[in-house]
């Protein structure tokens, strides 16, 4: 009798938020080989309902706990406002599922460490959604850091500048233009150098939309630019704006010892214009996120979706997410008192009882009896799902070339 090798299972998925991210990673999932996305909610149910028929899902509700309570469900994609995010997440992992959310992790600090070692206590997978690492630009330029193609990197530019500004009500309570906007390309000097940042020294000010210098903090900034300095004398120089006339300008740039490596923008086609008063692109760069980015949704989702398949390690863990916050409030600290601020500075700040109850500690407070602040994000974690299974299987290899049985 012939035999299947093919011992992987089908693994089945929900979605909770049927907005514009929640659908994308749904498509995405629907072209993922081994993977059945299987309901969808949404708090309007007409959408959860439209995304349902539209890509063919049994199921469909007004109430994310009927996904995250659903025994037939493997994993959960968390697309939801970021406010809900850390209760979901935990919620989640309480019941035993791998878990994809979108970024941030949670609107505050202690929050997202407790969110982080749910899954880690529960065994769960946690991928977080920095979707710019999966970009082929972006991907391109980490490569040739990892091979060395331009020497050893000296130093390395991020600009990110949205075609027009948000809403005044998507600014206020949106944590600021460091934590909602400049994340990204702060993620992405880590993702490129390689390893994790020493200090940041951030500023900011406001030119295009002034209605938003009545609010606190950096939601009162529509532009801003960061140094963040890295071992080995590294620097990143970000520099960020809420309006860009001629579309999304988003490149990247790494001076290196031996030559230099830059990315362009992406435009929806090669076409160029040559004429007596003009010679350049026929149209303007994506003037939209989820157009500029469309491919790296989807190459984002089914990295994860292999990760399920395979039960291999996440490519974006929670401690990278962690780490993203904490230099967006370094940042927006920075900023605020005109100075160098140190990311172990922020760490230092959280106080755990135990990995799950965690709390912010502010200068004035007396501190708990017996803490020792942590000055390295890793040390407020602890290990995750695919770390544990990397240490046990060091273990027993350890033990079998020691003749151990």
């Amino acid at each position: 009798m012939a035999e299947s090798n093919d011992s992987q299972k089908d693994i089945r998925v929900g979605v909770i938020g049927a907005g514009r991210i929640g659908v994308v990673h749904l498509e995405a999932i629907t072209k993922a080989p081994g993977v059945t996305p299987v309901i969808i909610s949404n708090p309007t149910i007409s959408k959860a309902e439209k995304a349902a028929k539209q890509f063919n899902l049994p199921q469909f509700t007004s109430d994310a706990m009927d996904v995250i309570e659903d025994p037939n469900i493997d994993a959960v994609w968390i697309c939801s406002p970021s406010q809900f995010h850390a209760d979901q997440i935990k919620a989640a992992a309480a019941a035993g599922k791998d878990i994809f959310c979108e970024k941030p992790i949670a609107t505050n600090l202690a929050e997202t460490v407790e969110a982080i070692n749910a899954c880690n206590e529960a065994g769960v997978k946690l991928m977080i959604g920095l979707q710019r690492r999966f970009d082929d630009n972006f991907k391109r330029v980490k490569v040739s850091m990892v091979n060395r193609e331009v020497g050893k990197p000296i130093m390395i530019k991020l600009c990110s500048r949205d075609p027009s500004p948000p809403p005044f009500q998507y600014v206020k309570g949106g944590g600021g233009i460091f934590t909602d906007m400049a994340v990204h390309d702060l993620d992405m000097s880590r993702f490129i150098a390689g390893q994790d940042p020493i200090e940041i020294l951030a500023t900011g000010s406001c030119h295009i939309d002034k209605s938003i210098l009545e609010l606190e903090g950096s939601e009162r900034f529509d532009t801003a630019s960061c140094i963040v300095r890295y071992p080995d004398g590294l620097q990143a120089i970000i520099d960020v704006c809420r309006q860009s006339s001629y579309g999304y300008d988003q490149r990247a740039e790494v001076l290196g010892t031996l030559g230099m490596i830059q990315t362009d923008n992406v435009y929806p086609n090669t076409a160029k214009i040559y004429k007596n008063d003009f010679t350049g692109n026929a149209d303007m760069p994506y003037d939209f996120f989820l157009s500029r980015y469309n491919e790296a949704y989807v190459t984002e989702t089914i990295a994860f979706c292999e990760a399920l398949v395979n039960d291999s390690p996440v490519p974006c863990t929670g401690e990278d997410g962690l780490v993203a916050l904490i230099m967006a409030i370094a940042a927006d600290k920075s900023a605020e008192e005109n100075r160098w601020v140190s990311f172990s500075e922020i760490v230092e700040s959280v106080y755990c009882e135990n990995p799950t109850e965690c709390q912010l500690l502010a200068q004035s407070d007396i501190f708990p009896e017996g803490f020792r602040p942590k000055t390295n994000a890793r040390d407020l974690l602890i290990p995750d799902v695919d770390a544990k299974k990397k240490d046990g299987v060091q273990i027993l290899e350890t033990a079998g070339v020691n003749g151990e049985e």
